[in-house]
């Protein structure tokens, strides 16, 4: 499954899974949006403050089940474990060349 996933999401992915924070805030445009089951980090310096504690600070593990791609999006579905929350999630990236613009965090 990894083979079909697209840059960067790809990159991204791998270092969410090795917990390597400098990949992951390098995957990110300077006024990217994350939006994590409603509440909304605008820019690095909140993206960076929030993934400290609930992202890659929290040791995060995600199997992808499944890949969705459509005019520039990239929708991922799986298995989401860490010292945070627990369960099935999608990740939709909005991307911008090889940046990611936008992440929204659901249940999956």
């Amino acid at each position: 499954m990894a083979d079909s996933i697209p840059e960067p999401v790809a990159s991204f992915l791998a270092a969410v899974n090795a917990h390597r924070e400098t990949a992951f805030d390098e995957s990110f445009t300077a006024d990217a949006v994350v939006d994590d089951w409603g509440k909304v980090l605008t820019g690095l310096d909140q993206i960076k403050d929030w993934s400290a504690t609930e992202f890659i600070g929290s040791s995060p593990i995600l199997d992808v089940t499944s890949v969705d791609i459509e005019d520039g999006t990239v929708a991922i579905t799986g298995d989401w474990r860490s010292s945070h929350a627990n369960g099935p999630s999608s990740f939709r990236f909005d991307l911008d060349g090889d940046r990611i613009a936008a992440m929204i965090i659901r249940a999956g």
